[in-house]
């Protein structure tokens, strides 16, 4: 089938997008989905820092490429071998899809799956290849086994995750990256519990919903931090007890006074390595520290060796919230119906094909938090 898509075939373009215009809207062909495959109608894309870490180059991906990873829409047709999908049923993307059978999925931690990175690394569908084509026949990779910046996308069975059909699919987006890695770091990496002491760094999407999912498991004190006084604004309203800014020279110093010394867990959203500095100095002896910004290729955080013994501290990563998709995502969908995860509140503009461009623009800026891609809104 033919369709509209948001190609990126160069890295690096100047800013603003909205001039360079990195991202072209193109007519592309799009195969029908294989054995363990579905085909989805694109209901609504969010636009991301990990699809913008592929436009600026800093975390490079093989080219030409559709991108998108955050979604959500509606099943139209399925491949042989699907049973328990229909089409018709609403489903939220994730991006890493799980064979089920490798070391990582085995120890149940599908997130970390050894033949999606195989498959993601190539641009392929973990079923081998691709489906997607230009105009003149040439393949077209996919990001992350996903590309919804598109009218429609056949993905892996293992990159869907079926939910109600009561939340919007608009909002439901957000649910496959932001919420899952942001909510799921709070609560499956860092384990947050009641009368913990959280401080986030970076108000992004991720860093947001980690600050919810600090306040859902219960902690005591939730500091957010960023350099953006909006970012601060809004912290205050969905809950956070202190907002610091980065900005100012002694806002170590500030949350050491707030916290009577240091939180009990950091977590670093923004994917910088000053981010990750203030997230390392806040913690108390016996802390931690989990990271789920994406820094870029090659950046180094050093640490003081001896701390990790004489202080216990952890340092530690957290790729998707250390998610079991199938698992969490139902959970966070939860939350929010129950109105204790108002992540809504995040999202901005819903924007068609001719404001991607421009609103990677307001994502750099910090004007926005996120934007959703409606590709078949009138």
């Amino acid at each position: 089938m033919k369709m509209r898509a948001c190609v990126l075939r160069e890295i690096g373009a100047e800013m603003p997008y909205a001039k360079s215009v990195p991202l072209a809207i193109e007519e592309v062909e799009l195969d029908p989905p294989g054995p363990g495959e579905m085909l989805v109608k694109i209901i609504g894309a969010g636009l991301c820092h990990s699809d913008l870490s592929v436009i600026n180059g800093s975390r490079p991906r093989p080219l030409p490429v559709v991108l998108g990873h955050e979604g959500a829409g509606e099943v139209v047709e399925v491949g042989p071998g699907i049973r328990d999908i229909k089409a018709g049923d609403p489903v939220v993307f994730q991006f890493s899809a799980s064979c089920g059978r490798c070391i990582r999925c085995l120890e149940g931690r599908p997130q970390i799956c050894e033949a999606h990175a195989v498959a993601r690394a190539k641009g392929d569908l973990m079923g081998g290849g691709k489906r997607l084509k230009d105009s003149t026949g040439a393949p077209i990779n996919h990001q992350t086994g996903v590309s919804c910046f598109a009218e429609y996308a056949v993905v892996d069975r293992g990159s869907v995750v079926k939910i109600d059909s009561d939340i919007p699919l608009e909002t439901a987006a957000i649910f496959g990256c932001a919420v899952m890695t942001g909510v799921g770091a709070a609560l499956n990496a860092a384990r947050v519990a009641p009368g913990d002491k959280v401080a986030v760094i970076g108000l992004g999407g991720v860093g947001f919903s980690a600050m919810l999912g600090a306040i859902l498991g219960g902690a005591a004190q939730v500091i957010a931090v960023d350099i953006n006084p909006a970012k601060l604004g809004l912290a205050r309203q969905l809950g956070a007890h202190h907002t610091i800014d980065a900005r100012e020279p002694d806002h170590v110093q500030q949350i050491k006074d707030l916290t009577g010394g240091g939180v009990d867990v950091s977590l670093e959203g923004a994917g910088v390595i000053p981010a990750l500095k203030t997230g390392y100095d806040i913690l108390k002896t016996g802390g931690q520290l989990v990271t789920v910004g994406l820094s870029p290729q090659g950046a180094d955080f050093p640490i003081p060796a001896a701390d990790l013994v004489s202080r216990e501290i952890a340092v530690r990563g957290s790729y998707m919230g250390s998610c079991v998709p199938v698992r969490d995502i139902p959970k966070y969908l939860e939350a929010f119906r129950q109105g204790r995860l108002p992540v809504d509140r995040l999202i901005g503009e819903h924007v068609g094909f001719d404001g991607v461009n421009a609103g990677f623009d307001k994502l750099v800026s910090g004007e926005a938090v996120r934007q959703i891609l409606t590709p078949h809104a009138a």
